[in-house]
């Protein structure tokens, strides 16, 4: 994968992104498109602590399916934003043939929702329901644009077009994300309440409200990130060492987390990897 400046596309097998600049950037991690529908029929996607706005161009419809039963399907239409998960949801991988989305920051989709993402929580919603008929007309659009840099250009204007609120972070939300991104596991969300000037019970809504959960589950997510990475870097893992390296009291808890986050176990999920899929997206194995 190739990266360049901040405002160009970023390089992979079937796969583009581009690194918003300005203002967006504060907010945005990256626009994707994806064009690529692998072998196996579905994928597992974790929880990653933000929110994620999904358009297929391959068809107007999109398939989320319950992790712990895969025979229960939710149908959407081709543009959704799906919230944060306190657990793993699995998807439809015939939809790749032609999709497209935005990878919002931690907190970063609070202000072009029209309502908090707290509200979003554990469930997908229709982007009609919260754009109004204007996300239809943005799905035509892109569909019937070819070049990946109009449509990443499509896709920008409209979100600046859909600012429900001044792009901006309530301050102790601002500070809680810089706090819980460069500490210790276990930092208590007390602490970090009393050092931004709030009450705690106002700081959780407050953070709720913008990232969609309560800041003991954000971190306690974050760190299952931190392992996933931790896992990248490994073939054979020594569980007991990555569970003392990211704070969990033992090995039984670490696969606790797994248990609860990817509906799978440590082992299970190494098995299941693969480098060929998303961020945060496992192969099922039916």
């Amino acid at each position: 994968m190739r990266s360049e400046s901040s405002d160009t596309l970023t390089v992979g097998v079937n796969y583009l992104a581009k690194i918003p600049i300005g203002p967006l950037g504060d907010f945005i991690e990256r626009l994707w498109l994806l064009s690529d529908a692998p072998p196996h029929p579905k994928e597992r996607i974790v929880p990653g602590g933000t929110l994620e706005l999904v358009i297929n161009l391959h068809e107007n419809e999109l398939r989320i399916y319950d992790a712990a039963q895969p025979e229960r399907c939710k149908r959407f239409s081709g543009a959704v934003v799906s919230g944060t998960y306190s657990g793993s949801f699995v998807i439809d991988t015939r939809e790749h043939a032609s999709v497209i989305g935005v990878h919002f920051r931690p907190g970063g989709a609070f202000p072009f929702l029209g309502t908090e993402a707290g509200e979003l929580a554990d469930t997908h919603v229709d982007l009609e329901t919260l754009w109004g008929a204007s996300a239809v007309e943005l799905r035509e659009r892109l569909c019937a644009a070819f070049a990946p840099t109009e449509r990443f250009s499509l896709l920008e204007k409209a979100l600046a077009a859909h600012l429900f609120r001044p792009m901006e972070r309530h301050h102790a939300v601002r500070f809680a994300l810089h706090a819980f991104e460069g500490a210790e596991p276990g930092l208590p969300v007390r602490e970090v309440a009393h050092e931004a000037g709030l009450s705690q019970r106002r700081f959780i809504q407050l953070f709720a409200r913008e990232v969609g959960m309560s800041p003991k589950l954000f971190c306690r997510v974050q760190r299952f990130q931190q392992t996933l990475k931790s896992l990248r870097q490994t073939i054979a893992p020594n569980w007991a060492q990555l569970a003392l390296e990211h704070g969990y009291y033992d090995q039984s808890h670490l696969i606790h987390d797994f248990q609860l986050f990817a509906d799978l176990s440590p082992t299970e999920y190494v098995h299941q990897r693969s480098d060929r899929v998303m961020q945060n997206h496992v192969p099922v194995v039916e």
